[in-house]
C-alpha cells in the first residue's frame, strides 16, 4: 500500500504530542503491510466523510484517508474524534 498525506494532515500531526506521533508511525507500518488488521478499525465513515475510511491510532486519535485506486491511501486528516466528527 501506498501512502501519501495532504498539507492538512501534515499540519494536523505536527500539532499531536509525540506519544501520538509515535503511535501513528507504528500504526502506519501496521497499515501498510495489513490495511485491515483488527488493531486499526479500518471502516468506512458516513456524514461529511462520506467516502472516506478512518483507522485508529490510539484510543481517541483518529486518521482519516481516502483510498485512490486499489494500492494508494491518501491520508487527509488526523486529530481527536471529537474535533474530526463535531
Amino acid at each position: 500500500m501506498r501512502v501519501l498525506f495532504h498539507k492538512t494532515f501534515e499540519k494536523q500531526y505536527k500539532s499531536l504530542r509525540s506519544a501520538e506521533k509515535k503511535k501513528f508511525l507504528e500504526r502506519i507500518k501496521t497499515f501498510v503491510t495489513d490495511p485491515f488488521a483488527p488493531v486499526l478499525n479500518n471502516h468506512p465513515l458516513k456524514g461529511k466523510y462520506q467516502g472516506y475510511r478512518s483507522i485508529n491510532i490510539t484510543g481517541d486519535v483518529r486518521a482519516i484517508y481516502e483510498l485512490i485506486g486499489e494500492a494508494t491511501a491518501y491520508f487527509v486528516a488526523v486529530d481527536t474524534h471529537s474535533n474530526l466528527y463535531s
